[in-house]
């Protein structure tokens, strides 16, 4: 296999990395676009109440937080491109099962609780398996070029598939977009059965070897390894911070600033910018800074806007040729460190783990990542509540300083691609 470690755009040209690209680029797509119709079904078709829509929400993390390290462990056990394929192929049958509710008038909440919660669980799956998956795909070497182009595309599908989801929705209404994302995750499958990858059988088990003791070895690696420990402790503390300004900035614009809905968009599409634009130059970031000072550099950069935010004195008087601007450039920036910052860190954790633990120590930071935004974002309506929403933001960039600050001063700042990818 090539080396693609200095030329990012070659990547594609592997044919094991391209179905693996073009089946999670569709994908994700696809769950853009039906997140539009979910949005529909619950508000106008079902007409759900907040309790309603509140359970709905919490339906899509609760697999996380209930099974999210059992997964792991299995995908450590089980061979893991069957497993993508599997549960891509239950999550066309279950996608097409919408349309046979909506046609037969049998869609009603508790049937689509059912459908949210398996949608749920299978997805927990192939994400467990995916990324344990990918350093089988690419070189280490590689990671970092394939994970940039993995998160530029599913920055475009956050991006604009929900504006193409919006205009199908229009054209062909709700129970036909569920059947394209169907079709859509039907020939994912395809791609992922194409993947030539060298994956052996996992190694027996020894005599009494559990599921339990599976997990507790995946947490002792993850959280007694040098540069990992520090890099597991400084996302979970980013995900407190990104839980507080993200359940804070929503009511902020629309309800503190009260910008028009298409203002709103505006702001949330140069995230979107900002987004690809980071995962574009984060390779080359990785390579001049190495991968620690490149985590480093995208949590530090991070603070910037929603510091902004806390401190510009914006309220609804502003005008909206000003108040624009600033949110959307604190978007963008947001969008752009996110980028640098993720394509660098899932490159390193994947290439400094062993492959026979990949499942559990990506389980292991993933998991506790959800309960700790699941906490957050629900401590969030108090923030809000007593302090404003400024504060609120304040807050979160104070806890966003805090994860830079552990990578700071931790061996992590000076952990490099090159080093973890010969490990």
């Amino acid at each position: 296999m090539r080396d693609v470690a200095k030329h990012g755009t070659e990547i594609l040209q592997e044919p094991a990395f391209a179905y693996f690209w073009s089946a999670t680029t569709i994908r994700a797509f696809g769950g853009a676009v039906a997140g539009v119709a979910f949005q529909v079904l619950i508000v106008t078709v079902l007409d759900a109440n907040a309790t309603e829509i509140s359970v709905l929400a919490a339906l899509s993390v609760v697999p996380y937080l209930f099974l999210g390290l059992i997964i792991g462990a299995l995908m450590d056990r089980w061979r893991r491109q069957r497993t993508l394929i599997i549960t891509t192929i239950g999550r066309a049958l279950v996608l097409a099962a919408v349309p046979v509710l909506l046609l037969t008038n049998t869609l009603n909440f508790w049937t689509l609780a059912a459908v949210t919660l398996a949608l749920g669980v299978l997805t927990l799956f192939a994400d467990s398996a995916a990324q344990p998956l990918l350093p089988r795909i690419v070189p280490r070497k590689s990671l970092v070029a394939a994970n940039a182009r993995l998160g530029q595309s599913n920055t475009v599908a956050a991006t604009a598939g929900p504006a193409l989801g919006g205009l199908l929705l229009r054209l062909i209404g709700p129970a036909w977009l569920f059947a394209v994302d169907a079709v859509v995750n039907a020939v994912a499958a395809v791609l992922q059965s194409r993947i030539r990858v060298d994956e052996p059988r996992p190694a027996p088990r020894d005599t009494g070897s559990h599921i339990g003791r599976d997990i507790a070895e995946g947490m002792r690696f993850t959280y007694q390894h040098p540069t990992l420990r520090p890099l597991a402790f400084s996302v979970h503390v980013w995900f407190l911070g990104n839980s507080i300004v993200t359940t804070t900035f929503g009511v902020f614009a629309l309800r503190h600033l009260d910008l028009p809905d298409w203002a709103f968009g505006v702001a949330l599409a140069a995230g979107g910018v900002g987004g690809f634009l980071g995962a574009v130059i984060a390779p080359r970031i990785g390579t001049m800074l190495g991968a620690g000072r490149a985590i480093l550099f995208g949590r530090a950069l991070i603070v910037l806007p929603w510091l902004a935010l806390a401190l510009v004195p914006l309220s609804p008087a502003t005008a909206l040729a000003l108040a624009l601007p600033v949110v959307a450039a604190a978007q963008f920036v947001y969008g752009l460190a996110m980028g640098i910052e993720d394509t660098n860190d899932i490159s390193y954790r994947q290439a400094v783990a062993p492959d026979e633990i990949q499942g559990r120590m990506n389980a292991t930071i993933r998991t506790v990542n959800r309960v700790v935004f699941f906490v957050g974002a629900l401590l969030t309506g108090g923030l809000m509540t007593w302090l404003g929403f400024a504060a609120t933001l304040g807050i979160g960039a104070v806890v966003f300083a805090a994860a830079a600050a552990i990578v700071l001063f931790s061996p992590l700042r000076a952990a490099r691609h090159d080093d973890a990818a010969e490990a």
